[in-house]
């Protein structure tokens, strides 16, 4: 029995009674009880109604590969090649990236309720509990090179904030991977971060692996444990369908991955820049065990964040540098 079985039992909000439980997964009720103190470790809230049995405190919306895949526009369908919807892996695009070395990888999409060696950038840990996130990952090849990438982070923020933008909420973006909203503090919080693996060289074909995951609902225990302000997009948005998130989000970036090559950054800089969040405001900038205060300025056509400390400009050209509002 996996973790999944049980969550897609528990996911419709009703409670549901040991036996009952034990009967669907064929497991003893001892078993059952088990299970669920596993889930409360994983983060997931339970509530015990007396004499009734268990039930999830927020009700969960499973992801539904046949679902997302009729939700997407013919255009999208047409660059996907392959959906995978996994109930736990330790990477979705460590899973990607394995399909590319068996030949495959360029147009498949895989989604995961829950990652158990989820990362960000500059190896950072990436933890949400089971469901309660949008985890993605979509491989694409590319025949220009590393060099035709320049910015992509970027693009893939703005076509992230565009989609939420047609649901009334209105994103920032922080340079160079993050997708921020206000927290229920008034604090811009980070709702969603983007992770871009390349495989290849500057002159010859690369295989790429564009990784996003996306706080739908988060409890506050974890919160509290997070050191960074976050938020989650069901604090703007509770009644939004997770499947069609999924599938909105899967065509605005096949979109963007089809066109990118030719087009490049540029095509998308003024989209940014319209929703950087330190656009002219003092930031700190992270190099290593550096840290320099600055005033950020535009990015430019191929993705570079200028920024201005004490008077002289400076170019910032992503790899180990992080930038994070002074105030």
């Amino acid at each position: 029995m996996t973790i999944g079985n049980l969550m897609r039992l528990l996911s419709d909000g009703k409670v549901h009674s040991g036996e009952q439980l034990g009967e669907a997964l064929g497991i003893s009720r001892a078993a059952v009880w088990k299970q669920l103190k596993k889930l409360e470790g994983l983060g997931i809230e339970l509530q015990a109604v007396k004499g009734r049995g268990y039930s999830l405190v927020q009700r969960l919306e499973p992801l539904e590969g046949a679902d997302i895949v009729s939700r997407l526009p013919s255009e999208a369908r047409r660059h996907l090649v392959r959906l995978f919807v996994e109930d736990q892996l330790p990477s979705s695009n460590e899973y990607l990236r394995q399909r590319f070395t068996q030949g495959a990888g360029h147009g498949e999409v895989c989604l995961v309720e829950w990652q158990t060696a989820g990362r960000g950038r500059r190896g950072r840990a990436w933890t949400t509990p089971w469901g309660q996130s949008l985890m993605l990952s979509l491989g694409w090849r590319f025949e220009g090179g590393v060099t035709a990438l320049e910015g992509l982070s970027l693009a893939v923020g703005v076509a992230v904030a565009q989609v939420l933008e047609s649901h009334g909420v209105f994103p920032k973006l922080k340079w160079p991977n993050d997708v921020l909203l206000p927290d229920a503090e008034g604090r811009l919080a980070k709702l969603a971060g983007i992770l871009i693996e390349v495989v290849g060289d500057a002159a010859g074909p690369c295989e790429v692996v564009v990784g996003m995951g996306m706080n739908l609902s988060l409890p506050e225990s974890l919160r509290a444990s997070i050191e960074q302000p976050v938020t989650a997009l069901h604090d703007h948005l509770p009644m939004l369908s997770r499947n069609q998130l999924a599938a909105e989000v899967l065509a605005a970036l096949l979109a963007l991955l089809a066109d990118f090559e030719a087009s490049g950054f540029a095509g998308w800089q003024q989209a940014w820049n319209q929703r950087h969040a330190y656009a002219d405001v003092p930031v700190k900038v992270i190099q290593g065990a550096q840290v320099t205060e600055a005033v950020a300025g535009d990015v430019d056509e191929t993705g570079n964040l200028w920024v201005n400390e004490g008077g002289r400009e400076r170019r910032l050209a992503g790899g180990e540098i992080s930038v994070r509002g002074a105030l």
